[in-house]
């Protein structure tokens, strides 16, 4: 608990919107679910060549972190499965025609977003 603590007090701006992005995919998931098999291994592949791709193009092999690596295979996935998942579900861009789910993503969203300010407030008050 006190490695997420700290993972927590730490994170960068950009890195908690990566954790709303893929928030907002899994309440996607959750709401849309298709369990054939044609759609996830089409998305892993397009993972895996696009991932590649990304992987070439960011860092030379000795600077590589794999996070960062992790990350650049799953964007991919996820972009590919969500379009599958969405097609023909009358999406605008990424927000449900149903209100109520995407006000479930987005107080999620919120607060995970809360419960960071709550961590590096607390942490700063401890501090001083």
């Amino acid at each position: 608990m006190k490695g997420l603590i700290q993972y927590l007090y730490k994170i960068k701006p950009s890195k908690a919107v990566l954790w709303c992005y893929l928030i907002w995919y899994l309440v996607t998931v959750y709401f849309y679910f298709d369990p054939s098999p044609k759609l996830w291994i089409n998305s892993i592949g397009i993972s895996a060549v696009i991932g590649t791709g990304l992987l070439l193009s960011v860092s030379p092999q000795s600077r590589r972190d794999r996070w960062q690596t992790f990350r650049l295979y799953l964007m991919p996935f996820c972009v590919s499965s969500f379009a599958a998942l969405t097609k023909g579900q009358d999406f605008i861009v990424i927000l449900s025609p149903r209100i109520e789910e995407t006000i479930v993503a987005i107080a999620l969203c919120v607060m995970f977003l809360g419960i960071i300010l709550l961590v590096k407030n607390q942490l700063n008050d401890i501090d001083r």
